[in-house]
């Protein structure tokens, strides 16, 4: 496969990339919750908020191939994206834990998963918020070339 024939495979298929990445992190949110029993503390309560509006949203974009949606998905994808950044410094950086404590049931900055160092649950959700985000881009810049 030729780099061109590549990104055109990506371009054509953007949209349901994107809709397979927030299908996965909405069901590895419910992995970690329902079946590792991990509770979700404030700040992920916040990113699910806005991730799994995702899966439904760009589910039906991909099944209708309604391109227009990228203008109510990117606001999500990058506030959403702003919440675990935040969150994921909470966890990594000990300065940022003292400006906003959680301070109802599980605090923020508690790692349940710490995989080579540095990949936390709001890491994972950053990642995905960010693969949708560029992926919706590449979906916005196909079309400008149309």
């Amino acid at each position: 496969m030729t780099k061109s024939t590549r990104e055109g495979f990506i371009e054509n298929y953007a949209l349901y990339f994107a809709w397979l990445v927030a299908l996965v992190a909405t069901l590895g949110s419910l992995y970690f919750s329902n079946i590792r029993g991990f509770v979700p503390c404030e700040l992920c309560w916040i990113q699910r908020i806005f991730m799994y509006p995702l899966t439904i949203v760009l589910g039906i974009a991909a099944f209708t191939n309604d391109v227009r949606m990228r203008l109510y998905v990117l606001p999500l994808t990058l506030i959403g994206g702003g919440i675990s950044l935040y969150h994921y410094l909470v966890q990594k950086v000990p300065g940022f834990a003292n400006i906003k404590p959680c301070v109802q049931g599980v605090p923020c900055n508690v790692q349940y998963i710490n995989w080579f160092g540095f990949v936390t649950i709001p890491f994972l959700a950053l990642t995905a918020f960010t693969l949708i985000t560029i992926l919706l881009f590449v979906l916005h810049f196909k079309l400008k070339k149309a």
